[in-house]
C-alpha cells in the first residue's frame, strides 16, 4: 500500500512548517549503554510545536471541506491539542471554542492561568468549563450544545471530538509520520512514544507496519493502565483500517503497552517522570513536558531495566512536544 496515495483521499491542511528532525542524544547513549535517537515533533513549527499539528492536518482539513468557520474541540486544562487547535484555526482564517475539562484534582493557579491556558487566551479563543475529567461522551455532548447555538446564529461550527466512537483522522497525521520517519532512518530497533487518545500510536505504528517497518512500538500510559489502554489502541486501529482499507490484522497483535511510569496518574509527576524530565534537561539540554514526554522517557528507562529494551539496541524516542505545560507545573517543579 502507497501511503502517500491512500492518505491523498483525506482533506488536509497544511500546518507542518518541515520535516521533523531525527537526532542522536549522544549522552544519553552512552550513559543508558544504547544508540538513542530523538524524533523531535516538539518542532513541527505551529504554536510551539508538538505532534498534535500533525493530526490537525487532517480535522482542519475536513473542516475546511465542509466551509466551516469555527472550531470546538475538548481537552485537560494545560492540553496541547486544544491550543494548538486554536493556532491552526487562527492561521486557517477560523474561530475557536476551548473546553477544558477538570482532569487533574487540587492544581494550583499557575495550572489555570499560565502554560497553554495563557497562549489560548492570547490566540483569542472562546472558553468553556466541564466539570468532568472522566467523561468523553459528556464532554462532546457539551460541545454539540454549543456548535447547535452558534449554528443557530449562522455559523457553521466543526467538532473535534474526543470520544472513541468517532473515525481518527488525527491517526492519519501519524500514519504518515512514521513514514518520514522511517525515510530518514530505518534501521532501528525499537520505537518508544506516549500513549493516551490513541491516535498518536494507532497511526505510527500503522505507518510502520504500511511501510514494512517491523520494529516494535512501545506505547507509554499516560492515562490508562495497560490493559484499557491496549483495548482502546485496538478500537482505533480497526477504526483506521476500515477508514484506509488495509487488513487490521497487520497491526492487532503488534500492540505494546506500558503502564509503570503511570502513577500517580493523568496530569501528575511521578518521582520517575520527575528523574526522567530532569535526566533529559541536564545531560542533553532537552526540555520535556511533564504529562507525556517525560513519562514517555521514564517509560524508556524502565522498559530498558526490565530488558524489554537490552542494551546496544538502536532505539527512536518520539518527543510529543507539550513544553508549555511545564509553566503550568510551576509549583511542582521548582528544585526543593
Amino acid at each position: 500500500m502507497m501511503i502517500d496515495e491512500v492518505l491523498s483521499n483525506f482533506p488536509r491542511a497544511r500546518l507542518m512548517t518541515s520535516v521533523t528532525p531525527v537526532e542522536r542524544l549522544e549522552r544519553l547513549s552512552n550513559r543508558l549503554g544504547l544508540d538513542l535517537w530523538i524524533k523531535r515533533d516538539d518542532l513541527t513549527g505551529l504554536s510551539f510545536g508538538g505532534n498534535k499539528t500533525r493530526q490537525l492536518e487532517f480535522y482542519m482539513g475536513e473542516a475546511l471541506q465542509q466551509g466551516a468557520d469555527t472550531i470546538l474541540i475538548t481537552g485537560a486544562v494545560q492540553s496541547n491539542f486544544v491550543r494548538t487547535a486554536a493556532a491552526a484555526a487562527t492561521k486557517l482564517g477560523m474561530s475557536s471554542v476551548l473546553q477544558l475539562e477538570e482532569r487533574v484534582a487540587d492544581m494550583g493557579e499557575y495550572y489555570h492561568q499560565s502554560g497553554n491556558v495563557l497562549l489560548a487566551q492570547l490566540l483569542g479563543a472562546e472558553h468553556m468549563s466541564y466539570p468532568k475529567g472522566e467523561d468523553e461522551a459528556g464532554a462532546d455532548n457539551a460541545l454539540h450544545e454549543r456548535a447547535d447555538q452558534l449554528l443557530a446564529e449562522g455559523r457553521k461550527p466543526y467538532v473535534i471530538h474526543l470520544g472513541i466512537g468517532h473515525p481518527p483522522l488525527g491517526a492519519l497525521g501519524y500514519v504518515a509520520g512514521a513514514a518520514e520517519l522511517n525515510a530518514q532512518i530505518s534501521d532501528f530497533d525499537a520505537v518508544v512514544m506516549p500513549s493516551g487518545s490513541g491516535s498518536t500510536h494507532g497511526g505510527f505504528l500503522t505507518g510502520l507496519r504500511l511501510a514494512g517497518q517491523p520494529a516494535p512500538v512501545y506505547g507509554i500510559c499516560v492515562r490508562r493502565d495497560r490493559n484499557q489502554q491496549r483495548a482502546r489502541l485496538q478500537k482505533v486501529l480497526g477504526r483506521l483500517a476500515n477508514m484506509m482499507g488495509f487488513d487490521p490484522a497487520l497491526v492487532m497483535d503488534d500492540v505494546h503497552t506500558w503502564d509503570g511510569a503511570l502513577a500517580p496518574g493523568y496530569g501528575r509527576i511521578g518521582q520517575s517522570t520527575r528523574e526522567a524530565l530532569t535526566l533529559m534537561a541536564r545531560t542533553e539540554g532537552i526540555f520535556l513536558d511533564p504529562v507525556y514526554s517525560a513519562k514517555t522517557f521514564a517509560g524508556l528507562l524502565g522498559l530498558l531495566e526490565e530488558g524489554v529494551v537490552r542494551k546496544g539496541q538502536k532505539v527512536v524516542l518520539l518527543h510529543t512536544g507539550g513544553q508549555p505545560a511545564l509553566f503550568g507545573y510551576q509549583d511542582e517543579l521548582q528544585p526543593s
